[in-house]
């Protein structure tokens, strides 16, 4: 009864006293020590991958995920640099968030009353697949804010940039660039053509809509973007470079983007999986 009372005398109190209560608990559910561990040790089952089945078995359907790692080594360079400039434009000099794109997402979501415009850099997607979901709601996006941190702190942006590659969602149970590779273009990533690197980038924010082997509108302009933005940046390789293991070894530099190389803003309400999502 006594702290009944109290409560209702002191109902902004209690109020504060409940948010630092509900942050408390949220915090307490980061996953500290599996994001140290990804120094050496690679994801098997991410959060997005167990948000799927949960799905798939809702809906009464079969779910079979195909995701196979592949170092970040064996991709070719331009197909790398393509995921790059199509999603994150600043990876390499940002700390892992590029706040020019949070207003320019705030901005745009205020003036269209909807989540029109994606602002995510590709650690902050890392944080979503690994640990979280694609729920938008602000407790999830403090903890992904927290998370995109932890993993910069944590880890080197190749690594960063190897579990990026592997683990986002390509299509239908398609996680990672190799089993997209083998399922869209009938072969391993490190064989992968300009052409296809740019289709696989160009369908990232919204994977479960769109076919990078689709010859339609969306994938089209999309991969004239990637390429356009690739040959900007001197990125396209030279006649007769465009093949498997050309410059893979090689360090990624990082890339200059005064325009913000960010994905665009076309379609991102609509976005499913491994791509950005509105704040």
């Amino acid at each position: 009864m006594r702290a009944s009372r109290w409560l209702r005398a002191h109902k902004l109190r209690s109020v504060l006293i409940l948010l630092l209560f509900l942050a408390a608990a949220e915090l307490a559910t980061i996953p500290w020590f599996d994001i140290a561990r990804l120094r050496k040790e690679n994801p098997v089952v991410t959060a997005l991958m167990r948000q799927r089945a949960e799905e798939a078995a809702a809906a009464g359907k079969a779910y079979r995920p195909v995701q196979r790692w592949i170092p970040l080594d064996r991709i070719p360079r331009y197909v790398v640099d393509a995921v790059v400039v199509a999603e994150d434009g600043t990876f390499f000099t940002h700390g892992g968030v590029d706040w020019f794109e949070v207003r320019a997402s705030i901005e745009k979501d205020i003036q269209e009353r909807r989540a029109a415009r994606g602002g995510s850099t590709i650690t902050q997607q890392v944080a979503k697949n690994l640990f979280l979901s694609t729920s938008k709601d602000p407790v999830r996006k403090l903890k992904e804010l927290i998370i995109t941190f932890l993993l910069e702190r944590e880890l080197s942006k190749d690594r960063i940039l190897e579990i990026y590659l592997n683990v986002i969602e390509w299509g239908p149970g398609v996680f990672g660039i190799e089993a997209a590779a083998q399922r869209y273009f009938g072969k391993p990533a490190q064989d992968l053509t300009l052409d296809e690197g740019a289709r696989l980038a160009a369908v990232i924010p919204s994977p479960l809509r769109h076919r990078p082997d689709s010859e339609g509108r969306y994938v089209s302009r999309r991969t004239n973007m990637v390429l356009g933005r690739m040959e900007a940046r001197s990125m396209v390789p030279s006649a007769g470079a465009d093949s498997a293991g050309t410059d893979t070894a090689a360090p990624i530099p990082a890339i200059a983007a005064p325009d913000s190389a960010a994905a665009p803003e076309e379609d991102t309400s609509e976005i499913e999986g491994g791509g950005t999502d509105g704040l």
